[in-house]
């Protein structure tokens, strides 16, 4: 399966974009990519089509809402993942909905296209494309205690910046960037065919220049007209709390930058969680087991319990039985920037340390009392649930 596109790309828009930006993007793209307008395309072209149709409108679908839109510019697909897409089940036509929204009322789907343009020749374009920079993965370990109140980690990247010499321009003098011929500064060459709705245009990136519309006839020698050099910088990035295993956070603006005056790609941060030796984690809940004597299970004690957020004592009440699970409320993790149920708990399971060896003057004491009632297996008691559950584990 390929790799998501980054919506922002997709639409072709930047992570300031207004909303009615994006909007006017979506418009553009759903009245390219429709597929009744390749009804008459090869197979290769309607796959293509309807491939677009479906990124385009699950980009719509994301951006146009203000909580998605947070959620993703914070932590890329981690955090609309379940949430991101119209439905397509029905088809497209159950698009109607959103796109009466973006072309007004009455909007009865596209058939003949003559509303929009298509039914002769085409002067609509989606002008000259904006470069934009690669993105750049990296992963960040962090330890159970980071994870739990968040923290602030540096990460060393070589990545592509802006020439100093050009300024990003690929050329020293203004005068050595000129107009491409071939698409004439569109970045776009197009191609008309008939078909039964007419006649259509359609547009491919310019290969001459790469779809920037520019190019330049005396590169800089610094960067050999690319606009870009190579150098490592380090870049702070912001952990929120509660973050998991595999999750991903973007850093909008981070990555590789863009020549003449692009758009930088992002930096993509994926979390890589270390392992606690004592500790183990299961959501936002934390799991801890206790060995305690069979004395101290009979008698009674009290215990200390690595948290988190430092040692908590634990009362072990007399008579506690191995495999006891007592609930800790609160000292699990919190859920990522309040996103989810809460803070978790902290679970801890009591397990009784039997000895295998005994002294002879031990041995002859618990032989004096094996008979006594207290050391009698009582079935009847309010904790055989207990016993039940860990007999049907066999």
């Amino acid at each position: 399966m390929a790799e998501k596109r980054d919506y922002y790309e997709v639409l072709g828009l930047d992570k300031n974009a207004s909303t009615d930006q994006i909007k006017d993007a979506y418009r553009k793209m759903a009245l390219k990519w429709h597929p009744d307008r390749w009804v008459n395309g090869t197979d290769a072209e309607k796959k293509t089509a309807e491939e677009k149709f479906k990124e385009a409108s699950e980009a719509y679908s994301v951006l146009s809402d203000p909580d998605k839109k947070a959620k993703y510019d914070q932590f890329g697909f981690a955090g609309v993942d379940g949430q991101a897409g119209p439905d397509f089940s029905g088809g497209f036509g159950n698009l109607n909905d959103i796109l009466n929204d973006l072309f007004g009322g009455g909007f009865g789907g596209f058939g003949g296209f003559g509303n929009f343009g298509f039914g002769g020749s085409s002067s609509g374009r989606t002008g000259t494309r904006v470069p934009r920079g690669r993105d750049i993965r990296t992963r960040v370990r962090l330890t159970l205690e980071e994870i739990n109140k968040g923290c602030e980690k540096e990460v060393t990247l070589t990545r592509n910046i802006v020439c100093p010499d050009c300024g990003g321009k690929g050329t020293k003098n203004a005068s050595d960037v000129k107009t491409c011929p071939d698409c004439n500064g569109t970045g776009q060459v197009q191609r008309y065919a008939n078909t039964l709705f007419g006649r259509t245009v359609t547009y491919t990136t310019c290969s001459r220049c790469g779809g920037e519309g520019k190019i330049v006839t005396n590169p800089c020698h610094t960067c050999s007209g690319s606009g870009l050099v190579r150098k490592q910088q380090t870049v702070k990035v912001k952990i929120p709390a509660g973050v998991e295993n595999g999750m991903q956070l973007t850093v909008r603006g981070e990555g590789h930058a863009a020549p003449r005056g692009g758009i930088n790609g992002d930096l993509l941060v994926v979390i890589e969680e270390i392992e606690n030796p004592d500790i183990k984690r299961e959501g936002n809940n934390l799991f801890y087991s206790k060995i305690i004597s069979v004395t101290d299970a009979m008698l009674g004690t009290e215990i200390s319990v690595p948290c988190l957020d430092g040692g908590y004592k634990v009362k072990i009440e007399p008579g506690t039985q191995s495999g006891t699970v007592l609930r800790l409320k609160g000292k699990g993790l919190p859920s990522v920037n309040g996103y989810g149920s809460g803070r978790g708990d902290m679970y801890v399971k009591i397990l009784v340390w039997i000895p295998r060896k005994l002294s002879k003057s031990e041995k002859d004491m618990f032989q004096s009392i094996r008979q006594n009632p207290s050391f009698t297996p009582d079935l009847n008691r309010d904790d055989r649930n207990l016993f039940e559950k860990e007999k049907n584990i066999f």
